[in-house]
């Protein structure tokens, strides 16, 4: 993109709202904030992808989402959008509504498609579907929103999430799906989910069971909390079970020698986006 010197609007755009840029209040709710990297070349009216990735229980890792898939996004013409979820923003502390995709009369699924709206305005480009990966807190919100937006993705990759929602009609959310239509208002669309390429990735070293052992009394306690397993590799083998039995081809990767570390899985999430992306591209 070739920007004069004399041209100060120019020369903001390409530093705030190009490349990595700044953050930004959403217009939807300014409560909830997002950046972004967005290849140069869609400066001079390129059409790109978009990855939405979602950060976890500590919200930092929206920034290393942000610049780890920056020479992705560049070089695959897709650009990046992360959200941001402040902790306690209903005034509670609560750091894990947005997993759970509601908080109150919070709808985090619906934030996060205004989101994509705005900026697809805002750059001119169809964004009508788009990949999402989240790792932890964000791999919570990832499977979760596959099962109610499936036809919004083109893929979804699903990182080291603590607790599942597994496809089962005979339990209420979040453990199951059962009542999804009177919590969301959506039917669970199976065929749909079926369409969309699914990656589950966790390190074989995550382990540790502190955080994700839910006991009664807890904010997100209900019955059948831990039975998908007691560890996240345990969980998402489930999650993986109960994706398959629907019908969805899952990738469910086990990284050797990895503990709870999101840094560690992004070249594996990288190769599967760049998979997918081409496979769906025309020939070129």
């Amino acid at each position: 993109m070739n920007i004069s010197v004399s041209d100060p609007t120019a020369r903001a755009r390409a530093l705030y709202d190009l490349g990595p840029t700044a953050i930004f209040a959403a217009k939807a709710d300014p409560r909830f904030h997002y950046c972004l990297y967005v290849p140069p070349k869609v400066g001079d009216g390129a059409k790109v992808d978009l990855l939405v990735a979602i950060h976890g229980t500590g919200r930092t890792s929206f920034l290393d989402f942000r610049d780890g898939f920056a020479e992705f996004g560049r070089w695959n013409d897709c650009a990046v959008l992360c959200p941001i979820f402040p902790v306690g923003v209903l005034g509670d502390g609560n750091r894990s509504g947005y997993k759970y995709i509601a908080e109150g009369d919070i709808r985090y699924d619906e934030i996060v498609l205004k989101m994509v709206d705005e900026v697809a305005g805002k750059y001119g480009q169809d964004w009508s579907r788009f990949a999402m990966f989240g790792f932890s807190g964000g791999g919570h919100f990832t499977h979760r929103f596959a099962i109610l937006h499936p036809g919004k993705l083109w893929a979804a990759s699903i990182g080291a999430p603590g607790s599942v929602t597994l496809l089962d009609p005979a339990k209420d959310w979040w453990v199951g799906i059962r009542d999804i239509k009177q919590r969301f208002g959506i039917e669970f669309d199976a065929a749909a989910l079926a369409r969309v390429p699914v990656q589950m990735i966790v390190g074989e070293a995550d382990l540790e069971a502190w955080e994700i052992t839910h006991k009664p009394g807890g904010t997100y306690w209900m019955e059948g909390a831990n039975e998908a397993g007691r560890t996240r590799p345990e969980r998402l083998q489930a999650l993986k079970a109960s994706f398959e039995h629907a019908g969805v081809d899952v990738r469910l990767e086990l990284v050797p020698g990895v503990s709870h570390d999101r840094m560690k899985v992004l070249g594996r999430v990288k190769d599967f986006l760049a998979g997918v992306l081409w496979a769906r591209r025309p020939a070129r």
